[in-house]
């Protein structure tokens, strides 16, 4: 039985990507009330500490374990914030965070692996000095390290690219197919073999490429996902799906005619966008996609952040907000799971969470190969 530390656990949708079959969690940390409550409904109670990362130390975490797993806030590196980096108060989080692996390895006591998750601008934050800093905090403390960029539409109907950095102590076993010469299309996107070049030698001294395998292909489309009466949404009134339908330009017009042409039903996928129209003035616009695939999803900031679906069958045309249940499906989290009853926690406890299968595959062809594998293979030199 492996066992971990889940940091920002939010829903604990990390928790549930790594299984009960093979991992134990020992301890969890989140600071929100509301998203505590939901992961001590669905994991008991226990292991779950509500409080700042700040307010942590060492002595809160109880012995040695396999994997520390953080996703530390994405607002302040999204490329749709406001570009505070890891000095804003949401994605400086990190260092707190990193303040206890140091306390754990000064204390022979550091976790074997360390997981962080967050978004792709990551990458770009600071000219790339942001992701440098990160590189330079696994390669100070020793650990073997390399990050992947993971598309959730591998294994869910949602596009959700995210940055995985990953890093093995220093004296662990990786076995030699675990790592590849050189990167992979597959995994290791444009934006992240420029930020690699980017970083000082000095920062990437311990790097590697992580290999892992192709997944099978997906056997779900967004439709699969739907509900035909969902309990905290409400179909749109014809006269408001007329408006959204008015609110499109021609391109997604097109979009919408081609689908009452085409001979089975439709699911699109809607975000409202400003955009600058051909006069120099910004109008509101909503975008729909119909590649059987939702949008990436988004905390509910505002109405305009909210992804919307148009149901398309024939000429019937009809549209409304996702549904929270909706939103958890596209996480690839089982109907099970317990949700908020409120819909804008539900969506937003979503909107922030980790995509199940994506923890799964790393856990499956990653995680696990190495700790099983430890301490009896010879590490594989970086």
């Amino acid at each position: 039985m492996f066992e971990f530390f889940e940091f920002f656990a939010g829903g604990g949708m990390v928790r549930a990507g790594l299984g009960v079959q093979n991992w134990r969690c020992r301890f969890a940390n989140d600071f929100d009330h509301k998203k505590s409550a939901i992961y001590r409904a669905n994991w008991g109670e226990g292991q779950l500490r509500t409080a700042d990362i700040k307010t942590l130390s060492s002595k809160d975490l109880d012995g040695q374990v396999d994997l520390a797993w953080a996703s530390f806030p994405c607002q302040d590196l999204s490329l749709a914030g406001g570009g505070a980096g890891l000095k804003g108060d949401r994605s400086g989080t990190f260092w707190p965070f990193w303040d206890l692996m140091k306390q754990l390895i000064s204390e022979n006591r550091a976790p074997k692996i360390i997981a962080l998750e967050n978004v792709c601008g990551t990458l770009t934050s600071h000219q790339g000095k942001d992701f440098a800093a990160i590189c330079s905090t696994f390669e100070q403390a020793g650990y073997t390290f390399g990050a992947l960029v993971i598309d959730a539409a591998h294994f869910v109907p949602q596009s959700r690219p995210r940055l995985f950095i990953i890093g093995v102590r220093d004296g662990e076993a990786i076995p030699g197919a675990l790592i590849q010469d050189a990167p992979s299309p597959l995994w290791h996107s444009r934006g992240l073999l420029t930020a690699h070049e980017n970083t000082p030698l000095r920062g990437r001294r311990n790097w590697v490429w992580w290999s892992l395998p192709e997944p099978d292909p997906r056997n779900q489309v967004f439709a699969d996902l739907i509900e035909d009466d969902p309990a905290d949404v409400d179909w749109h009134t014809p006269a408001k799906t007329r408006g959204l339908l008015d609110m499109m330009s021609e391109v997604n017009r097109a979009k919408v005619d081609a689908a009452k042409r085409s001979k089975r039903c439709q699911v699109g996928a809607i975000y409202k966008r400003t955009r600058v129209d051909a006069d120099g003035i910004k109008v509101q616009r909503a975008e729909v996609r119909f590649d059987d695939v939702a949008g990436c999803l988004r905390t509910p900031a505002g109405g305009s952040s909210r992804q919307l679906i148009l149901v398309v069958q024939g000429q019937k045309v009809r549209s409304r907000l996702i549904s929270g249940r909706e939103t958890a499906r596209l996480m690839g989290l089982p109907d099970e799971y317990q949700l908020p009853t409120n819909y804008n926690e539900a969506y937003h406890l979503a909107g922030d969470g980790v995509v199940v299968p994506v923890v799964r595959h790393l856990a499956e062809h990653l995680f696990e190969p190495i700790l099983r594998q430890w301490p009896t293979a010879a590490k594989v030199a970086a």
